[in-house]
């Protein structure tokens, strides 16, 4: 057991003002968090603190967190993808992810109820690190193109060259941004809002960085 999973089982991974506080969401889950521990240490992985996390390896290789969220304490998997689950309990963080897989649980009674079938994954996980295997990601040119922007390519040329310039995760990141809104008003708005960045060749998650650079 590594000393710094201890500390954040009793503090929180402090990253942010509830760390170290009653009210931190690690303290509503520590016996659900504890005993996912032990089950994966059980297995045979190291035990590193990652992104503030509790992170388990095999050969210097990411294989799973243990975190714990405001409704739910989770055992995430970097490849849950390439998982068989035969017993169907991995659940999809969110409708992008196209790798991670993850359990969530609100009890002890909970994780005891399936302890098995998570050991089954975990050692799965093991046995696909080991074999080298890959997650296939979508390339940029099998997500979905709004219609608002294939209309903003046809009024702006320029755009469109700008936006074509960008790198291939760039432009995977603008897709998804712009195509998760229901409403086409609000798709559209998000279109112009980041075209000044766009026509810089800044991607969606650098505006911070480019912020620092103007200032």
């Amino acid at each position: 057991m590594n000393p710094k999973i201890d500390t954040y089982l009793a503090a929180g991974c402090g990253r942010c003002p509830l760390g170290n506080t009653p009210d931190c969401k690690v303290h509503n889950w520590t016996a659900e968090l504890s005993y996912l521990r032990e089950i994966v240490l059980d297995c045979g992985l190291t035990e590193e603190l990652k992104w503030g996390v509790p992170c388990y390896t095999d050969g210097g290789k990411n294989l799973m967190i243990v975190s714990a969220f405001n409704e739910y304490a989770s055992l995430s998997f970097f490849k849950g993808s390439l998982l068989r689950d035969p017993d169907g309990i991995l659940v999809t963080p969110g409708e992008n992810s196209q790798a991670a897989r993850l359990l969530k649980f609100t009890s002890v009674e909970q994780i005891a109820a399936i302890e098995p079938a998570i050991r089954n994954l975990i050692r799965e996980a093991i046995e696909v690190e080991r074999a080298g295997l890959k997650v296939q990601f979508k390339s940029i040119d099998q997500h979905d193109v709004p219609a608002e922007l294939t209309q903003k390519f046809e009024e702006d040329p320029a755009f469109e060259a700008a936006f074509n310039a960008l790198t291939p995760g760039r432009r995977r990141g603008y897709l998804i941004h712009f195509a998760q809104p229901k409403q086409s008003e609000t798709r559209i708005s998000r279109i112009e809002k980041c075209s000044p960045q766009i026509f810089n060749g800044i991607g969606l998650h650098d505006k911070y960085k480019s912020m620092n650079r103007n200032a």
